[in-house]
């Protein structure tokens, strides 16, 4: 199959931004706790709020999208709100600083995710849908990859000095809201066909899609924030010059899993798939709770970089096939935002639980709550 051209750019982009930002994400939980002196469940609080102001926005970017029949202009508003923040953090000198770096980064995460995940579907046959969406998150995985190997390779030239880092990480992104706005077409006839939305309403939905929110909800409560297994990487000795390799790691077997995944979810289902990755992350979160050597954080990276690519691509894949058309954004926007509404006491919750009883309580209630939502999908749906 041919990949549609929206989707194709889409990718482009997303792999850009993703090189940026993967320059800085691994890096910036070190740079918090031993640059900026925060404590971890300070670092706890941005990830949450960060990750919460995305999701919710989400919402409402994804209803706005459908009442307007538009979706270019907002994917183009979110990507350049993120790329804006990216110089700034080169010259912070306190922790709340970075929390407002994160908010508006995660603002423009918010307001470009749902409208950009619509517009795939949009841009694609039924048929070929999982591996459309697997292809764009192995284009967003690939930027991951070379993000951190970058990080990895640059960061001894300028002498670990991470603000210079954050600096020439501004680059990419910047270069990916101009390719967003030169290239990608708003689809034909949209606006005819999505503007009869005009509530917000959960009502409007199907019980399986009620059903695939309860059990995204209580995966998240116990899905802290990824900042937290650089941390523990970093306790089982990992170097910290190693820390972007790790990372690279994860999103090298995401990216080779995602296209592959998202195909085979076209011809067999997309439920046991995603279900299988639900199962992996429950086993890669007991790992972490119980690892005393840093091989093994080597390993479990690599383990996880196997739940995202068996899971991202095929449930937005599910979610779309679910809902209707004129629905779409709307429902990806309501699955974000419930998604966004336990992101907060999630990072929240393992900071604590790290904090006051351990390193095995904290892993071991994100295994424990991720094996209970691998129920929910596999008998409720």
């Amino acid at each position: 199959m041919k990949i549609p051209k929206n989707v194709l750019i889409l990718g482009i982009v997303s792999f850009l931004t993703d090189v940026s930002s993967d320059m800085v994400y691994p890096l910036l939980p070190i740079f918090l706790s031993d640059v900026l002196h925060s404590t971890k469940v300070f670092i706890g609080l941005i990830e949450g709020v960060a990750e919460s102001t995305a999701s919710i926005l989400k919402v409402f970017s994804g209803w706005l999208s459908d009442r307007l029949g538009k979706r270019k202009f907002l994917v183009s508003l979110g990507y350049g709100l993120s790329s804006i923040g990216k110089p700034i953090l080169s010259v912070v000198t306190a922790g709340w600083q970075v929390l407002g770096l994160r908010f508006l980064d995660r603002f423009g995460k918010g307001v470009r995710t749902s409208p950009r995940d619509a517009m795939i579907a949009d841009s694609t046959p039924p048929e070929n849908r999982g591996l459309s969406y697997g292809f764009h998150r192995a284009l967003d995985s690939a930027g991951a990859v070379i993000g951190p190997l970058l990080a990895f390779l640059l960061l001894p030239l300028v002498n670990k000095n991470y603000r210079h880092l954050f600096l020439i990480a501004s680059v990419p992104a910047l270069l990916s809201v101009l390719i967003l706005i030169l290239f990608v077409k708003e689809s034909k006839g949209l606006k005819e066909k999505v503007t009869r939305l005009t509530k917000l309403r959960l009502s409007q939905f199907q019980p399986k899609f009620k059903i695939f929110l309860l059990g995204a909800m209580i995966f998240t409560l116990g899905n802290s924030s990824d900042a937290f297994l650089f941390l523990r990487a970093k306790s089982l000795s990992v170097n910290v010059v190693y820390i972007p390799i790790l990372w690279l790691i994860l999103n090298l077997v995401y990216s080779l899993v995602s296209s592959p995944a998202g195909a085979i979810s076209d011809r067999i289902g997309r439920k046991n798939l995603f279900i299988s990755g639900l199962l992996i992350y429950s086993l890669v979160y007991l790992g972490f709770a119980f690892a005393t050597r840093s091989i093994h954080a080597w390993i479990l990276f690599a383990m996880y970089g196997l739940y995202y690519g068996l899971t991202d691509g095929t449930m937005r894949a599910y979610l779309a096939d679910i809902v209707e058309e004129d629905k779409r954004a709307t429902a990806f926007g309501i699955y974000h935002g419930a998604v966004g509404l336990t992101a907060l006491p999630a990072s929240l919750i393992f900071g604590w639980l790290w904090q006051s009883a351990g390193t095995p309580f904290a892993f071991g209630f994100g295994a424990f709550l991720a094996f209970l939502a691998l129920l929910i999908f596999k008998f409720g749906l």
